[in-house]
């Protein structure tokens, strides 16, 4: 899974484009992501992978379903099949036993087949390192697509699930009514330098303290920067 700045540096990102935020508000997100990256200097991802082919395995079965959810089924998959060449030799059938656990898993298996004989044939048994190639993959999403980039290739891009939305709409960062907005959005107004970790701190603050019903705010390390009006303080 390690990769080397030459590797990197084939990735190419666009420059972000949009309306700014007014210097006051640039220095509230900067101090948001300042504290969220004070808590936690080198954020990862709490789905279980060995390397970027079960990364990749591991996003597609967490659609609609919890990382512990996926991190329970899948050391039994991986321990059998953690290349292209033998997850499709497992085959439809056994892939799905072994993730039966699982939410939409029999959609799942069938994608997850499918999407590595794609490899093989496409990519040479590697995984893409462009979004575009991402999401030609069975079962692969934008969201997907851009978790395998951050994670596995080191691309400063945002994956926005249900608690990244949560959190940007509420604090604000960037509000919108889709992902894609809320995406969009994060990308032009999140400083540069916290960029490549802001979508595991997003994720993670909402996962266990800005939670959808009751958020945590007495123990949040940025209350004082949040205008969500319904706070628990």
């Amino acid at each position: 899974m390690a990769e080397t700045i030459s590797q990197r540096a084939r990735v190419v990102k666009k420059p972000r484009a949009g309306r700014r935020p007014a210097a006051a508000e640039a220095a509230r997100i900067e101090e948001i992501f300042a504290r969220l990256a004070a808590a936690n200097p080198e954020p990862k991802t709490e789905l279980g992978y060995k390397n970027s082919i079960t990364l990749l395995v591991a996003v597609v079965l967490s659609a609609q379903a919890t990382d512990a959810g996926v991190n329970k089924a899948t050391p039994a998959l991986f321990a059998l099949a953690d290349t292209p060449a033998k997850m499709a030799a497992l085959g439809e059938e056994r892939v799905r036993d072994l993730i039966k656990t699982i939410g939409l898993y029999r959609a799942k298996a069938k994608n997850i087949v499918a999407l590595s004989r794609l490899l093989l044939e496409r990519h040479g048994g590697d995984v893409p390192r462009t979004r575009e190639e991402l999401t030609a993959l069975p079962g692969v999403g934008g969201k997907t697509a851009n978790v395998v980039l951050n994670v596995a290739f080191g691309v400063p891009v945002i994956a926005v699930d249900t608690h990244i939305f949560r959190v940007s709409n509420r604090l604000p960062l960037a509000s919108g009514k889709t992902p894609e907005e809320v995406e969009a959005g994060l990308e032009r107004v999140v400083p540069v330098k916290y960029l490549l970790h802001a979508h595991h701190w997003l994720i993670l603050h909402g996962r266990y303290v800005c939670k959808a019903r009751r958020p945590e705010c007495p123990r949040c390390p940025i209350a004082d920067l949040c205008r969500f009006k319904a706070k628990t303080l």
